[in-house]
Protein backbone atom coordinates (compact mmCIF):
# COMPACT_ATOMS: atom_id res chain seq x y z
CA UNK A 1 0.00 0.00 0.00
CA UNK A 2 1.13 3.56 -0.72
CA UNK A 3 -0.23 6.75 0.79
CA UNK A 4 -0.14 10.33 -0.45
CA UNK A 5 -1.10 13.55 1.30
CA UNK A 6 -2.07 16.67 -0.64
CA UNK A 7 -2.84 19.88 1.25
CA UNK A 8 -5.59 22.35 0.60
CA UNK A 9 -4.50 25.81 -0.35
CA UNK A 10 -4.91 29.30 1.03
CA UNK A 11 -5.17 32.00 -1.58
CA UNK A 12 -3.95 34.95 0.46
CA UNK A 13 -4.41 37.19 -2.57
CA UNK A 14 -5.14 36.37 -6.20
CA UNK A 15 -8.86 36.36 -6.83
CA UNK A 16 -9.37 35.09 -10.40
CA UNK A 17 -5.95 36.28 -11.56
CA UNK A 18 -4.13 33.08 -12.52
CA UNK A 19 -5.88 32.18 -15.77
CA UNK A 20 -5.28 35.78 -16.99
CA UNK A 21 -1.53 35.39 -16.38
CA UNK A 22 -1.54 37.42 -13.18
CA UNK A 23 0.00 37.24 -9.73
CA UNK A 24 -1.15 35.26 -6.70
CA UNK A 25 0.17 35.09 -3.14
CA UNK A 26 -0.33 31.54 -1.91
CA UNK A 27 0.23 29.03 0.85
CA UNK A 28 -0.55 25.39 1.46
CA UNK A 29 -2.55 24.65 4.59
CA UNK A 30 -2.04 21.96 7.20
CA UNK A 31 -5.20 20.05 6.27
CA UNK A 32 -5.79 18.10 3.10
CA UNK A 33 -6.63 14.90 1.24
CA UNK A 34 -5.06 11.53 2.07
CA UNK A 35 -5.27 8.64 -0.40
CA UNK A 36 -4.38 5.02 0.32
CA UNK A 37 -3.70 2.94 -2.78
CA UNK A 38 -3.59 -0.85 -2.99
CA UNK A 39 -3.08 -3.24 -5.90
CA UNK A 40 -6.22 -4.86 -7.28
CA UNK A 41 -6.89 -7.80 -9.59
CA UNK A 42 -9.33 -5.96 -11.83
CA UNK A 43 -10.92 -2.57 -12.35
CA UNK A 44 -10.43 0.74 -10.58
CA UNK A 45 -12.41 1.08 -7.38
CA UNK A 46 -12.58 4.16 -5.19
CA UNK A 47 -14.29 4.96 -1.93
CA UNK A 48 -14.33 7.89 0.43
CA UNK A 49 -14.93 8.24 4.14
CA UNK A 50 -17.42 11.01 3.34
CA UNK A 51 -19.79 8.69 1.44
CA UNK A 52 -20.91 5.06 1.78
CA UNK A 53 -20.91 4.32 -1.95
CA UNK A 54 -18.01 2.72 -3.83
CA UNK A 55 -17.17 3.76 -7.37
CA UNK A 56 -16.19 0.97 -9.77
CA UNK A 57 -14.70 1.91 -13.13
CA UNK A 58 -14.43 -0.83 -15.74
CA UNK A 59 -12.65 -0.55 -19.09
CA UNK A 60 -15.07 0.48 -21.81
CA UNK A 61 -17.78 1.59 -19.37
CA UNK A 62 -18.74 5.16 -18.50
CA UNK A 63 -20.87 5.20 -15.35
CA UNK A 64 -23.48 7.94 -15.16
CA UNK A 65 -22.89 10.02 -12.05
CA UNK A 66 -24.99 12.83 -10.55
CA UNK A 67 -23.74 16.37 -11.20
CA UNK A 68 -21.07 17.29 -8.67
CA UNK A 69 -20.42 13.69 -7.58
CA UNK A 70 -16.87 13.16 -6.30
CA UNK A 71 -16.48 10.26 -8.71
CA UNK A 72 -16.41 12.73 -11.60
CA UNK A 73 -12.94 13.78 -10.49
CA UNK A 74 -11.79 10.15 -10.38
CA UNK A 75 -13.07 9.63 -13.93
CA UNK A 76 -11.40 12.81 -15.17
CA UNK A 77 -8.00 11.81 -13.75
CA UNK A 78 -8.20 8.27 -15.11
CA UNK A 79 -9.30 9.43 -18.55
CA UNK A 80 -6.44 11.91 -18.78
CA UNK A 81 -3.75 9.49 -17.62
CA UNK A 82 -5.05 6.78 -19.92
CA UNK A 83 -5.07 9.17 -22.87
CA UNK A 84 -1.55 10.43 -22.21
CA UNK A 85 0.21 7.31 -20.94
CA UNK A 86 -1.87 4.26 -21.79
CA UNK A 87 -3.56 1.65 -19.64
CA UNK A 88 -3.73 2.35 -15.89
CA UNK A 89 -3.17 -0.66 -13.61
CA UNK A 90 -6.14 -1.85 -11.48
CA UNK A 91 -6.14 -0.37 -8.00
CA UNK A 92 -8.26 0.18 -4.94
CA UNK A 93 -8.30 3.80 -3.74
CA UNK A 94 -9.46 4.93 -0.29
CA UNK A 95 -9.92 8.68 0.09
CA UNK A 96 -10.02 10.63 3.33
CA UNK A 97 -10.15 14.39 3.91
CA UNK A 98 -10.15 16.86 6.77
CA UNK A 99 -10.74 19.83 4.46
CA UNK A 100 -14.13 21.53 4.65
CA UNK A 101 -15.89 20.78 1.37
CA UNK A 102 -16.67 23.56 -1.13
CA UNK A 103 -15.11 26.10 1.23
CA UNK A 104 -12.61 27.80 -1.10
CA UNK A 105 -9.63 25.76 0.12
CA UNK A 106 -9.73 23.74 -3.10
CA UNK A 107 -10.83 20.37 -1.81
CA UNK A 108 -11.73 19.35 -5.36
CA UNK A 109 -8.32 20.28 -6.78
CA UNK A 110 -6.62 18.57 -3.83
CA UNK A 111 -8.58 15.43 -4.70
CA UNK A 112 -7.48 15.66 -8.35
CA UNK A 113 -3.83 16.11 -7.38
CA UNK A 114 -3.92 13.33 -4.80
CA UNK A 115 -5.53 10.90 -7.23
CA UNK A 116 -3.08 11.81 -9.97
CA UNK A 117 0.03 11.57 -7.78
CA UNK A 118 -1.07 8.19 -6.42
CA UNK A 119 -1.68 6.74 -9.88
CA UNK A 120 1.44 8.31 -11.40
CA UNK A 121 3.48 6.77 -8.61
CA UNK A 122 1.79 3.37 -8.87
CA UNK A 123 2.23 3.19 -12.65
CA UNK A 124 5.83 4.51 -12.68
CA UNK A 125 4.87 7.20 -15.18
CA UNK A 126 7.79 9.43 -14.20
CA UNK A 127 10.10 6.87 -15.82
CA UNK A 128 8.45 7.10 -19.24
CA UNK A 129 9.90 9.03 -22.17
CA UNK A 130 6.73 11.06 -22.63
CA UNK A 131 6.88 12.19 -18.99
CA UNK A 132 10.53 13.23 -19.28
CA UNK A 133 9.75 15.12 -22.47
CA UNK A 134 6.99 17.23 -20.90
CA UNK A 135 7.41 17.42 -17.13
CA UNK A 136 10.76 18.54 -15.73
CA UNK A 137 9.91 19.85 -12.26
CA UNK A 138 7.06 20.53 -9.84
CA UNK A 139 6.14 23.74 -11.67
CA UNK A 140 5.55 21.74 -14.86
CA UNK A 141 3.66 19.13 -12.86
CA UNK A 142 1.36 21.82 -11.43
CA UNK A 143 0.62 23.08 -14.92
CA UNK A 144 -0.18 19.56 -16.07
CA UNK A 145 -2.43 18.92 -13.07
CA UNK A 146 -4.45 22.03 -13.89
CA UNK A 147 -5.16 20.52 -17.31
CA UNK A 148 -6.90 17.58 -15.62
CA UNK A 149 -9.62 20.08 -14.71
CA UNK A 150 -9.70 22.55 -17.59
CA UNK A 151 -9.21 19.90 -20.29
CA UNK A 152 -6.37 21.70 -22.07
CA UNK A 153 -3.32 20.03 -23.61
CA UNK A 154 0.09 20.29 -21.93
CA UNK A 155 3.03 20.03 -24.30
CA UNK A 156 2.50 16.81 -26.24
CA UNK A 157 0.11 15.51 -23.55
CA UNK A 158 -3.24 15.81 -25.31
CA UNK A 159 -6.23 17.28 -23.51
CA UNK A 160 -9.59 15.71 -22.73
CA UNK A 161 -12.88 17.10 -21.41
CA UNK A 162 -11.78 17.77 -17.80
CA UNK A 163 -14.37 18.69 -15.17
CA UNK A 164 -15.84 21.80 -16.78
CA UNK A 165 -13.97 24.67 -15.11
CA UNK A 166 -12.20 27.33 -17.17
CA UNK A 167 -9.70 27.97 -14.42
CA UNK A 168 -5.96 28.27 -14.12
CA UNK A 169 -3.27 26.48 -12.15
CA UNK A 170 -3.18 28.42 -8.88
CA UNK A 171 -4.57 25.61 -6.73
CA UNK A 172 -2.25 22.94 -8.10
CA UNK A 173 0.78 25.22 -7.89
CA UNK A 174 0.24 25.98 -4.21
CA UNK A 175 -0.28 22.30 -3.39
CA UNK A 176 2.90 21.20 -5.16
CA UNK A 177 5.26 24.18 -4.93
CA UNK A 178 4.58 26.16 -1.74
CA UNK A 179 6.81 25.88 1.31
CA UNK A 180 6.04 25.26 4.96
CA UNK A 181 5.83 28.47 7.01
CA UNK A 182 6.01 30.67 3.89
CA UNK A 183 3.76 32.62 1.56
CA UNK A 184 4.93 32.49 -2.05
CA UNK A 185 4.15 34.77 -4.95
CA UNK A 186 3.57 33.13 -8.33
CA UNK A 187 2.75 34.44 -11.77
CA UNK A 188 0.90 32.28 -14.26
CA UNK A 189 0.53 31.31 -17.93
CA UNK A 190 3.25 30.04 -17.73
CA UNK A 191 3.85 29.43 -14.02
CA UNK A 192 6.75 31.44 -12.62
CA UNK A 193 7.73 31.25 -8.97
CA UNK A 194 8.49 34.58 -7.32
CA UNK A 195 9.40 35.71 -3.84
CA UNK A 196 8.69 33.64 -0.73
CA UNK A 197 8.15 35.44 2.55
CA UNK A 198 8.25 33.65 5.88
CA UNK A 199 5.19 34.11 8.06
CA UNK A 200 6.44 34.86 11.58
CA UNK A 201 5.67 32.14 14.11
CA UNK A 202 3.63 34.60 16.16
CA UNK A 203 1.06 34.91 13.35
CA UNK A 204 -1.52 32.39 12.14
CA UNK A 205 -4.44 32.33 9.76
CA UNK A 206 -7.95 31.72 10.98
CA UNK A 207 -10.25 30.53 8.21
CA UNK A 208 -13.99 31.01 8.53
CA UNK A 209 -16.17 28.85 6.29
CA UNK A 210 -19.24 30.92 5.52
CA UNK A 211 -21.66 28.01 5.31
CA UNK A 212 -22.55 28.96 1.74
CA UNK A 213 -21.15 26.28 -0.54
CA UNK A 214 -18.70 27.57 -3.15
CA UNK A 215 -19.56 24.75 -5.54
CA UNK A 216 -18.28 24.79 -9.13
CA UNK A 217 -21.48 23.24 -10.40
CA UNK A 218 -24.74 24.55 -11.80
CA UNK A 219 -25.24 28.32 -11.65
CA UNK A 220 -22.09 28.75 -9.56
CA UNK A 221 -20.05 27.07 -12.29
CA UNK A 222 -21.56 29.42 -14.87
CA UNK A 223 -20.70 32.46 -12.75
CA UNK A 224 -17.18 31.18 -12.13
CA UNK A 225 -16.60 30.55 -15.81
CA UNK A 226 -18.01 33.95 -16.77
CA UNK A 227 -15.21 35.67 -14.86
CA UNK A 228 -12.73 33.64 -16.90
CA UNK A 229 -14.49 34.16 -20.22
CA UNK A 230 -14.49 37.94 -19.78
CA UNK A 231 -10.72 38.02 -19.55
CA UNK A 232 -10.58 36.25 -22.91
CA UNK A 233 -12.98 38.82 -24.35
CA UNK A 234 -10.72 41.62 -23.09
CA UNK A 235 -7.68 40.06 -24.76
CA UNK A 236 -9.63 39.46 -27.97
CA UNK A 237 -10.65 43.12 -28.12
CA UNK A 238 -7.04 44.15 -27.45
CA UNK A 239 -5.70 41.89 -30.20
CA UNK A 240 -8.31 43.16 -32.67
CA UNK A 241 -7.32 46.75 -31.93
CA UNK A 242 -3.55 46.24 -31.97
CA UNK A 243 -3.00 43.35 -34.38
CA UNK A 244 -1.20 41.46 -31.62
CA UNK A 245 -1.70 37.79 -30.69
CA UNK A 246 -1.52 37.93 -26.91
CA UNK A 247 -3.09 35.09 -24.96
CA UNK A 248 -3.62 36.71 -21.56
CA UNK A 249 -4.00 40.17 -20.07
CA UNK A 250 -0.57 39.74 -18.51
CA UNK A 251 0.95 39.09 -21.95
CA UNK A 252 -0.33 42.47 -23.11
CA UNK A 253 1.04 44.19 -19.99
CA UNK A 254 4.45 42.57 -20.44
CA UNK A 255 4.73 43.48 -24.11
CA UNK A 256 3.55 47.10 -24.16
CA UNK A 257 4.35 49.78 -21.58
CA UNK A 258 1.19 51.64 -22.58
CA UNK A 259 -0.99 48.54 -22.37
CA UNK A 260 -2.97 49.62 -19.31
CA UNK A 261 -4.43 52.64 -21.06
CA UNK A 262 -4.81 50.71 -24.29
CA UNK A 263 -6.70 47.92 -22.58
CA UNK A 264 -8.97 50.40 -20.84
CA UNK A 265 -9.72 52.04 -24.17
CA UNK A 266 -10.70 48.85 -25.99
CA UNK A 267 -13.18 47.80 -23.28
CA UNK A 268 -14.58 51.28 -22.57
CA UNK A 269 -17.78 50.39 -24.45
CA UNK A 270 -18.57 47.57 -22.01
CA UNK A 271 -19.19 48.19 -18.29
CA UNK A 272 -18.80 44.45 -17.63
CA UNK A 273 -15.41 44.19 -19.31
CA UNK A 274 -14.26 47.48 -17.77
CA UNK A 275 -15.03 46.16 -14.30
CA UNK A 276 -13.36 42.84 -15.05
CA UNK A 277 -10.20 44.58 -16.25
CA UNK A 278 -10.16 46.86 -13.21
CA UNK A 279 -10.58 43.85 -10.91
CA UNK A 280 -7.56 42.14 -12.47
CA UNK A 281 -5.30 45.19 -12.46
CA UNK A 282 -6.11 46.05 -8.85
CA UNK A 283 -5.61 42.54 -7.46
CA UNK A 284 -2.71 41.33 -9.58
CA UNK A 285 -0.68 44.45 -10.28
CA UNK A 286 -1.40 46.62 -7.23
CA UNK A 287 -2.44 44.59 -4.19
CA UNK A 288 -0.17 41.55 -4.51
CA UNK A 289 3.23 43.19 -5.08
CA UNK A 290 2.51 45.73 -2.33
CA UNK A 291 1.23 43.08 0.11
CA UNK A 292 4.29 40.87 -0.44
CA UNK A 293 6.53 43.85 0.24
CA UNK A 294 4.54 44.86 3.33
CA UNK A 295 4.76 41.37 4.79
CA UNK A 296 8.49 41.20 4.09
CA UNK A 297 8.96 44.53 5.90
CA UNK A 298 6.71 43.54 8.80
CA UNK A 299 4.27 46.34 7.95
CA UNK A 300 1.04 44.70 9.05
CA UNK A 301 -0.93 47.96 8.96
CA UNK A 302 -0.35 48.29 5.22
CA UNK A 303 -0.91 44.57 4.74
CA UNK A 304 -4.30 44.94 6.40
CA UNK A 305 -5.26 47.95 4.29
CA UNK A 306 -4.41 46.00 1.16
CA UNK A 307 -6.61 43.13 2.31
CA UNK A 308 -9.48 45.61 2.64
CA UNK A 309 -8.82 46.84 -0.90
CA UNK A 310 -8.79 43.27 -2.20
CA UNK A 311 -12.18 42.60 -0.59
CA UNK A 312 -13.84 45.75 -1.89
CA UNK A 313 -12.38 45.15 -5.34
CA UNK A 314 -13.79 41.62 -5.43
CA UNK A 315 -17.18 42.84 -4.33
CA UNK A 316 -17.51 45.92 -6.52
CA UNK A 317 -15.50 45.03 -9.64
CA UNK A 318 -15.18 41.25 -9.86
CA UNK A 319 -18.67 40.75 -8.46
CA UNK A 320 -18.04 37.38 -6.85
CA UNK A 321 -18.93 38.21 -3.25
CA UNK A 322 -22.06 37.61 -1.21
CA UNK A 323 -23.27 39.49 1.91
CA UNK A 324 -22.02 36.70 4.17
CA UNK A 325 -18.40 36.83 2.98
CA UNK A 326 -18.38 40.63 3.05
CA UNK A 327 -19.66 40.58 6.61
CA UNK A 328 -17.16 37.95 7.74
CA UNK A 329 -14.34 40.14 6.45
CA UNK A 330 -15.65 43.23 8.20
CA UNK A 331 -16.19 41.36 11.47
CA UNK A 332 -12.62 40.04 11.39
CA UNK A 333 -11.23 43.54 11.03
CA UNK A 334 -13.53 44.81 13.78
CA UNK A 335 -12.12 42.09 16.04
CA UNK A 336 -8.58 43.32 15.41
CA UNK A 337 -7.33 40.99 12.68
CA UNK A 338 -4.14 42.23 11.00
CA UNK A 339 -5.74 41.50 7.65
CA UNK A 340 -8.72 39.68 6.23
CA UNK A 341 -10.28 38.92 2.87
CA UNK A 342 -12.31 36.25 1.15
CA UNK A 343 -10.64 33.78 -1.19
CA UNK A 344 -11.31 31.14 -3.78
CA UNK A 345 -13.83 31.06 -6.60
CA UNK A 346 -16.26 33.25 -4.68
CA UNK A 347 -20.07 33.17 -4.61
CA UNK A 348 -19.76 31.70 -1.11
CA UNK A 349 -16.79 29.94 0.41
CA UNK A 350 -14.42 31.24 3.07
CA UNK A 351 -12.61 34.23 4.49
CA UNK A 352 -9.17 34.29 6.12
CA UNK A 353 -8.08 36.48 9.00
CA UNK A 354 -4.46 36.99 10.08
CA UNK A 355 -4.05 37.20 13.84
CA UNK A 356 -1.63 36.43 16.64
CA UNK A 357 -1.06 32.70 17.08
CA UNK A 358 -1.64 32.93 20.82
CA UNK A 359 -5.01 34.60 20.25
CA UNK A 360 -6.14 32.52 17.29
CA UNK A 361 -8.39 30.03 19.08
CA UNK A 362 -10.21 32.70 21.08
CA UNK A 363 -10.45 34.94 18.03
CA UNK A 364 -11.96 32.10 15.97
CA UNK A 365 -14.65 31.40 18.56
CA UNK A 366 -15.68 35.03 18.83
CA UNK A 367 -15.62 35.51 15.05
CA UNK A 368 -17.87 32.51 14.47
CA UNK A 369 -20.19 33.49 17.30
CA UNK A 370 -20.74 37.00 15.98
CA UNK A 371 -21.22 35.79 12.43
CA UNK A 372 -23.77 33.08 13.21
CA UNK A 373 -25.65 35.50 15.48
CA UNK A 374 -26.15 37.76 12.44
CA UNK A 375 -26.74 34.86 10.02
CA UNK A 376 -28.45 32.18 12.16
CA UNK A 377 -29.31 30.12 9.07
CA UNK A 378 -25.58 29.26 8.75
CA UNK A 379 -25.40 27.58 12.16
CA UNK A 380 -24.31 23.98 11.76
CA UNK A 381 -22.72 24.75 8.39
CA UNK A 382 -20.37 27.64 9.19
CA UNK A 383 -17.12 26.69 10.88
CA UNK A 384 -13.63 27.96 11.69
CA UNK A 385 -10.16 26.48 11.67
CA UNK A 386 -6.70 27.72 12.55
CA UNK A 387 -3.73 27.02 10.28
CA UNK A 388 -0.27 28.10 9.36
CA UNK A 389 1.35 27.61 5.96
CA UNK A 390 1.88 23.88 5.58
CA UNK A 391 4.13 21.56 3.58
CA UNK A 392 3.42 20.75 -0.09
CA UNK A 393 2.14 17.39 -1.34
CA UNK A 394 4.22 14.43 -0.26
CA UNK A 395 4.22 10.66 -0.01
CA UNK A 396 3.68 9.41 3.55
Amino acid sequence: MTRWFVPGRLEVFGKHTDYAGGNSLLASVERGITIDLQDADAHITASTTASPDELVLRTGEDPVLPAGHWGGYVKAVLERLHLNFGEVRPVKLEIDSDLPLASGMSSSSALVVALALSLIDHNNLRDTDVWRENIHDDVDLAGYMACFENGMSFGTLTGVRGVGTFGGSEDHTSMLCCKADHLTQFRFCPIREGESVRLPDELSFVVAVSGLLAEKTGSALASYNQASIRTREIVSAWNDATGREDVTIADALDADEDAVEGLRAVVAHSPELTSRLRAFLTESEEVIPAATSALREGDLATFGQLSDLSQSNADQQLGNQVPETNRLQALARDLGADGSTSFGAGFGGSVWALTKTTDAEEFSKEWLSRYTAEYPETQGRASVLVTRPGAPAHRL
